[in-house]
């Protein structure tokens, strides 16, 4: 009898080399240490082992084999540490946007049919303007639910008129429930989730442009991303040294560390 896993929602299902496998190499790990990691994260399972100890076992080893390109594999929660407040991924959805060809503005606050409402991002490409909602959420087996695409909805239908907007969009870093995906689809909204659609997800945006958030470098501590973060600064590929002059804590030689590292994932 194969060996099952337990998924961060409480759900089971049986472990999959092939999908494991295919998460390492999306990471862009080389081939030799892809099989390496599996060997070592399949000398380590166990009957209902949590998939977050399997990504645990995965990150380490990687960690310890090549730690620049190794930390691609943890883009999914890297994403996640952008909080705890949702403006970050707002800002990084505007960037994400941006490699799209559209011209965006994030918080902008606007006064409706009946309220105001503070949108968190607003494209524009070729006269069509779009309302978009970014969905943060920090914890792993988190979905977004219908009353989401309810309220983003509601919302477009408030203030679209006035302010000229042709769609709503709803966006988040997470996957969204069967519900929220059917009424978003029935009622013309597009969806953009971690794993929707198949070409044009968040992850394969990311993936597509290399926009790495700065929360997925090894070579910073938490509280370096967390005034970066402050002060709009989300993406791998915006670090310069004057940039990093904005940590008064961080060594010369632990900037190069960062730049190297940084360069090696924006590439």
């Amino acid at each position: 009898m194969g060996i099952s896993v337990v998924k961060a929602t409480g759900e089971t299902e049986p472990f999959s080399e092939d999908k494991l496998r295919v998460s390492i190499q999306r990471a862009g790990i080389k081939r030799s240490l892809q099989e390496e990691t599996l060997k070592h994260v399949k000398e380590k399972l166990y009957p209902n082992i949590p998939t977050s100890e399997i990504y645990k076992h995965i990150t380490e080893y990687l960690g310890a084999n090549d730690s620049y390109k190794g930390a691609r594999y943890s883009l999914k929660q890297s994403i996640m540490d952008l909080g705890p407040t949702g403006y970050p991924f707002e800002d990084f959805v505007s960037e994400i946007l941006k490699k799209e060809g559209y011209a965006t503005q994030v918080r902008s606050i606007l006064t409706g049919k009946c309220v105001s409402h503070e949108v968190d991002v607003i494209a524009q490409k070729d006269n069509k303007r779009i309302m978009i909602e970014a969905k943060f959420h920090n914890q792993s087996g988190t979905r977004t639910d219908v009353q989401v695409s309810l309220y983003t909805h509601s919302r477009f239908e408030d203030i679209k008129d006035k302010y000229n907007l042709n769609e709503a969009w709803l966006v988040t870093n997470t996957k969204v429930t069967a519900d929220a995906l059917s009424y978003a689809l029935c009622s013309g909204m597009g969806i953009v989730s971690w794993s929707y659609p198949k070409e044009g997800s968040l992850r394969e945006l990311v993936e597509k442009y290399n926009l790495h958030p700065i929360t997925i470098l090894t070579t910073l501590s938490k509280n370096q991303k967390q005034q970066l973060l402050e002060n709009h600064i989300v993406l791998c590929k915006d670090l310069t040294g004057d940039v990093l002059d904005l940590l008064i804590d961080l060594s010369l030689e632990r900037k190069k560390q960062v730049l190297e590292q940084a360069k090696s994932l924006s590439s």
